[in-house]
């Protein structure tokens, strides 16, 4: 559905300044997920970190025509340009001379944006379902989508939000994908501070109400559960049906406050006066039985309407969703026998991109979340953002990139119009290779082929016994299938052959902690991030792509080597090098890399060498020794103001020093002393030079502690991969980076009296079970938790470590534990923090997660 851009300025309200015609079919917020230009509209919005009008520019040359600004930033155009002519304050004056731009000028491009996505959804008489909660939103939404997209009550497209799409930028996003096939919207909202859920009630105008769960998410911005509950709540205010959990407490007490007027479906497992009341069995869930095998069987009286049903999951959150799908199901016309039969085929939500190496050089990202335009858009986004140059490569620009892509089902668009869509969006994102699976997308491969170079097989199996499969090599792969295909089957045969021993990155949670530290800066307070050692331990490649994705002001690793490897990645961003030795100048000319300088000696080195290549005004970092007595300059710093002026080889970018412990209450008096150092002896630095030298010395801890220390940069460590750094703050909203599994191997009786191990140190009190884990100290796990002085998780449940751990087998004991061969064990994560391993093997969370050895695969995934 497309609006001309005259109808949007109407819409929200906004004075125009160009006059050239437009059609608008997509908007933007996010400069590099740009597809089709000629359709699209920027808005240009502004963060306490970034500024969208920055982008302007850059966008107007790679096509977009269409631009939403703020009023604030404009002034007028220094130049007897066309009349209308606009600049924003700061900006080059050649913006307001782009040719053929139209510039919608409102006070608030997020406010605008969000008043264009409502009167957008005033186009749509369709029932809405909006679903907010703390948790099961995504979850909730993909089972509705499975249970309701064949209805022939619904007659017609679902349009639902792409992934986690949830907040005041992604909701507006989401209802804008509304069309003219559309039937059904099913929409997520967040929220995370009070006041923000009535700008997404306006947005949304759910007509039916779901709420999943309430808990301690964004809980240390609300004064209470019922303050958060009731904000919550407001996205139902004129919905005329609300699904909630009325065991819940809070929310059952909030709604009784609520003055909502429509109908109330509260489902209980307790009450059976309520309006759905369910009990739940396990019967298949018996320790013989394999973890595919495993059910759960829910029966229900819905409004005086009895029905049962079986789902393929056991656990509680999975058993609580459906149980909240199977009320707003029956309430929209599904039948109890309509129900049963699609309940029992619901599939697992997968809410992530996985990042994987792949043989032959091969990248893989494999996205089997879900299979529809929206999704594939943002799948090719982010595979983009992983193909860039490497920079020891002139010739090549960029990594070759293939799509594999399978038949697109229940679109509600004529096949060749669909595919005419899906090949576009593929050629504008830059894809080499077009592999196409399937008898429907095959059959347009007319289409495609008109487009770019392109392959087709009617399955899978056709398409890994051919020669277009064995010739993959060196490529970035994108595997995007409908789960009837089975593009598991391709990835296993393109996946690194390695053991079962994986460590999972979450590069949405380092995102989420990032924005955490964000939050407690001072604006225009720049920051590096620390990816030494291999991002202490979690892969520097993905980390530093992630990383640069947001824009962060400095990358920093310890050796110049680890430099050049982000380099010949595709890591533009700058880049400190904490460690530098002698011999590492040239790489540190060749790939653009900044050292920090701690000694005269090291300095002088550099002067010379940078002279004998010409070099002039090399960026360096100046360190300063506090009182950590590691590396720096003393802080007498007259001689080093001498000879940093005396020559033009090197300039001081920045200036730091670090605290020795700022994690801890009982150092700040000594902190104290090492900043009053610091503070005079970068200000005397500065004093010497006309340009700005960046002053830091607050690390993560040191962030929070100290925030008025920020000075002009931060350096945040430990505390962007999960792990709380400042001791005083017992309630850590950050999020676990890092999951260290693994899987059960095999099990054995063993009986008492017996030993296991190595030097028959396992020695058995009682008749038990042994499960033997693919993981030793090999892989990274320490051998001081052996001999039941540690212990990882299987099924939620504590086993300990029983005999030596081996080089590359651990042997636990499961004798209390439903499991079987081939349940997933988690060393470390989000079960057991890597904090719990670090004290009970009296030793810091780094270690641990740095001694996690390289032959254990990384898998990286992103909502």
């Amino acid at each position: 559905m497309t609006y001309t851009i005259e109808k949007i300025a109407t819409l929200i309200g906004a004075r125009r300044y160009g006059h050239t015609d437009a059609t608008i079919g997509w908007l933007l917020t996010d400069s590099r997920s740009l597809s089709f230009p000629e359709q699209t509209l920027f808005f240009a919005l502004r963060t306490q970190r970034n500024d969208g009008h920055k982008y302007i520019e850059d966008l107007y040359h790679r096509g977009v025509r269409n631009f939403v600004v703020e009023s604030a930033s404009l002034a007028p155009s220094p130049s007897p340009a066309a009349e209308g002519s606009i600049t924003p304050k700061g900006a080059s004056p050649s913006w307001g001379m782009l040719d053929g731009a139209n510039f919608l000028v409102v006070p608030s491009p997020l406010a605008a944006l969000q008043r264009l996505a409502e009167r957008h959804r005033d186009e749509f008489n369709i029932p809405v379902v909006g679903i907010t909660g703390s948790n099961g939103k995504t979850w909730v939404k993909e089972w509705l989508y499975q249970l309701l997209r064949l209805s022939p009550k619904i007659g017609g497209a679902v349009t639902r939000s792409p992934r986690s799409y949830n907040s005041q930028i992604g909701v507006p996003l989401s209802v804008w994908l509304l069309n003219e096939q559309s039937r059904l919207g099913l929409f997520e909202a967040g929220i995370s501070q009070p006041g923000e859920m009535l700008a997404l009630h306006d947005i949304i105008q759910p007509t039916i109400g779901v709420f999943t769960s309430l808990g301690a998410a964004h809980q240390e911005n609300f004064r209470s559960m019922d303050e958060k509950c009731m904000e919550k709540l407001q996205l139902f205010r004129d919905a005329k049906v609300i699904v909630y959990p009325s065991d819940n407490d809070c929310v059952s007490r909030c709604m009784r406050r609520s003055d909502f007027k429509g109908e109330r479906i509260g489902w209980s497992r307790f009450s059976q006066t309520a309006p759905m009341y369910v009990t739940v069995s396990h019967p298949d869930s018996q320790p013989s039985s394999t973890i595919q095998e495993r059910r759960s069987h829910i029966t229900y009286t819905y409004k005086g309407m009895e029905g049962s049903y079986d789902i393929p999951f056991t656990s509680e959150a999975a058993i609580e969703n459906s149980i909240t799908c199977a009320a707003t199901a029956l309430y929209l016309g599904l039948t109890p026998e309509e129900l049963a039969e699609r309940m029992c085929r619901l599939e697992p939500i997968a809410m992530r991109l996985e990042v994987k190496e792949g043989q032959h050089g091969l990248t893989l990202i494999n996205d089997a979340y879900n299979n529809d335009l929206q999704s594939l858009d943002i799948a090719l986004d982010f595979m983009n953002r992983r193909a860039e140059a490497p920079s020891d490569n002139p010739n090549r620009e960029r990594a070759k990139k293939a799509l594999i892509l399978s038949d697109i089902y229940q679109s509600g668009e004529l096949p060749q119009q669909l595919y005419t869509q899906v090949a576009e969006l593929a050629r504008k994102r830059g894809i080499d290779h077009f592999i196409g699976i399937g008898p429907e997308i095959s059959a347009q491969a007319a289409v495609i082929t008109a487009r770019m170079p392109a392959s087709f097989f009617n399955d899978v199996e056709q398409f890994l016994h051919s020669s277009t499969f064995r010739s993959l090599h060196d490529e970035v792969v994108l595997l995007k299938g409908a789960r009837k295909f089975g593009f598991e089957h391709i990835s296993e045969q393109l996946e690194q052959k390695v053991h079962e021993t994986i460590l999972e990155v979450d590069l949405n949670a380092v995102v989420n902690n990032l924005n955490h530290y964000r939050s407690l800066m001072k604006p225009g307070t720049k920051l590096v991030c620390m990816i030494k050692a291999d991002a202490y331990g979690a892969g520097a490649i993905e980390i530093a792509k992630t990383l640069q994705d947001q824009r962060v002001d400095y990358l920093a690793v310890a050796t110049a080597d680890e430099g050049a490897d982000l380099r010949r990645a595709g890591i533009t961003q700058n880049i400190i090098v904490m460690n530098p030795e002698m011999s590492c100048f040239k790489t540190l000319f060749d790939y653009d890399l900044e050292p920090e300088v701690y000694s005269f000696r090291l300095m002088d080195a550099l002067i010379r060498a940078a002279r004998a290549q010409g070099i002039t005004g090399w960026p360096v970092h100046i360190k300063l020794d506090t009182g950590m007595h590691r590396l720096g300059f003393d802080c007498n710093v007259e001689e080093l103001i001498a000879r940093l002026t005396s020559q033009q080889a090197i300039t001081p970018r920045s200036v730091f020093s670090h605290f020795v412990g700022s994690d801890s209450n009982d150092f700040d008096a000594f902190s104290k002393h090492q900043f009053e150092l610091f503070d005079h002896a970068s200000q005397q630095l500065q004093n010497a030079f006309s340009h700005k030298i960046l002053r830091h010395i607050d690390n993560s801890a040191g962030i929070e502690h100290f925030p008025e220390r920020q000075l002009d940069m931060c350096r945040l460590g430990i505390g962007l991969y999960g792990v709380e750094p400042y001791e005083a703050n017992a309630n850590s909203t950050l999020q676990c980076v890092s999951t260290l599994k693994t899987t059960i191997l095999q099990i054995r009786n063993v009986q008492k009296d017996e030993t296991v191990g190595y030097s028959r140190k396992g020695v058995l009190t009682r008749n038990s079970r042994i499960a033997a884990i693919p993981i030793g100290y090999a892989d990274g796990l320490d051998r001081h938790l052996g001999n039941r002085h540690g212990y990882c998780i299987v099924n939620g449940q504590k086993a300990e470590y029983v005999g030596n751990i081996c080089m590359d087998v651990a042997l636990i004991d499961v004798t209390d534990i439903d499991c079987e061969e081939g349940d997933q064990v988690e060393i470390f994560g989000k079960q057991l923090p890597v904090t719990v391993l670090s004290h009970i093997l009296q030793t810091i969370p780094y270690e641990v997660l740095t001694s996690v050895s390289n032959r254990v695969k990384r898998i990286y995934f992103q909502d």
